[in-house]
């Protein structure tokens, strides 16, 4: 068991940061936390030691601003465990990108893996995940991030993936604020694109910000922001069919 790590995460509606969480707790007695939607957070990683970076799935990619944020760390060849967290549809090139990224940054990947969660617009599918399973695989992921750790296993990894990756996840559309909205404003100190703002008196969102990672659905304490009733059925059938769909996790190492 490690003393600490270093654990990077953007988990706009918690599923990332649980999966990260799990891991680092399974490796290491403690961790520092980096929040990559915090504005203010400083982009520093400790000397020696292992970092853990958790990133959630945006339509087979990272999403673009976190990985703009991770290119301004410097690293100077720690260790690192990636991890990417996608809603039981597809990772497609996500942990190629992450791992490419980490890797200019001067991170030295020890492990890797893909797993589930419950898919941030449309529950149904991968509802309830992570689950007990789920956790399991996380732990046996590092116990095994240990062993390597220890020297072990001393194997450089290849995760799938395709280089050009596929293009970026961009839908011109965001979610909404309804009659029941209070103004508290929540929404938009959870965005981390900055997209939200009072307009009018009214909240309002720019498009060509907006990520679509549903912070603000998942922050505001009024139920007030949702995806317009139209984009929400648009999603739900296009997801169908990974409703009674089970995807297991991936690592490797």
């Amino acid at each position: 068991m490690l003393k600490s790590v270093d654990f990077y995460f953007f988990s706009p509606t918690g599923g990332t940061k649980k999966v990260g969480e799990c891991l680092a707790n399974s490796v290491a007695e403690s961790a520092v936390l980096h929040d990559l939607s915090d504005k203010k957070s400083p982009l520093s990683t400790s000397e020696g030691g292992l970092s853990i970076i958790a990133l959630p799935v945006f339509g087979g990619r990272i999403p673009a601003f976190v990985a703009e944020k991770l290119k301004h760390i410097r690293a100077e060849k720690k260790k690192a465990a990636t991890i990417v967290v996608y809603g039981n549809r597809a990772y497609e090139d996500a942990l190629l990108e992450l791992n490419n990224i980490a890797e200019e940054s001067g991170f030295e990947i020890v492990a890797s893996g893909a797993f589930v969660a419950q898919h941030s617009m449309c529950p149904e599918v991968g509802e309830g995940r992570p689950d007990e399973k789920d956790f399991e695989d996380i732990k046996n992921f590092g116990e095994k991030i240990l062993d390597k750790l220890s020297g072990a296993l001393g194997n450089k990894i290849s995760v799938p993936g395709n280089y050009p990756y596929k293009a970026d996840f961009i839908v011109p559309a965001t979610p909404i604020s309804t009659d029941f909205c209070s103004m508290c404003g929540k929404c938009i100190t959870a965005c981390p694109t900055d997209a939200i703002s009072i307009l009018s008196g009214k909240i309002a969102t720019d498009f060509t910000k907006c990520a679509l990672c549903m912070a603000c659905v998942k922050t505001c304490p009024s139920g007030a922001r949702i995806l317009t009733p139209p984009m929400s059925e648009k999603i739900r059938q296009m997801l169908s069919k990974f409703k009674g769909l089970r995807r297991e996790n991936e690592t490797y190492i």
